[in-house]
């Protein structure tokens, strides 16, 4: 599989928007699945595929709308972003065209550094980056 993170597009070969059943026949079945009821009629639908992936589909006909990534051979723009620390991810993110940025310790302890332009949220705990999450 592709790892390469395309920012507001997918991961590798999923892609937002697509349906649970085209992920699927990509991704294989996932280690679990987990339906959440947000409000009237609104759903989510989670597939986590163990320590790799976790990936949320929204709306009725569900479609493919956030990745949560903490698969060690994800890339972003060519460089393998796990090996990266805080202010090389944020000088790869400006490097190309990612500028504005938002920084918050979260209250579990993590540090969150969002991009808003790229949709893009990259949390550290002790300074070592362990989750990448990317929207539409």
């Amino acid at each position: 599989m592709n790892h390469e993170i395309a920012i507001k597009q997918g991961y590798g070969d999923i892609r937002f928007d697509m349906p649970v059943e085209e992920v699927v026949a990509i991704m294989g079945n996932a280690t679990e699945v987990e339906n959440i009821d947000n409000a009237e009629d609104e759903s989510t639908t989670v597939l986590r595929y163990d320590d790799r992936l976790t990936l949320f589909f929204e709306g009725e006909n569900p479609t493919l709308a956030c990745i949560d990534i903490y698969e060690e051979e994800a890339t972003l723009f060519g460089k393998e972003v796990f090996d990266l620390d805080e202010k090389a991810l944020v000088q790869l993110m400006v490097a190309n065209n990612y500028y504005e940025q938002d920084v918050e310790n979260e209250d579990w302890g993590e540090r969150r550094v969002t991009f808003g332009e790229g949709n893009i949220d990259f949390f550290f705990d002790d300074g070592e980056l362990v989750s990448i999450i990317i929207g539409k």
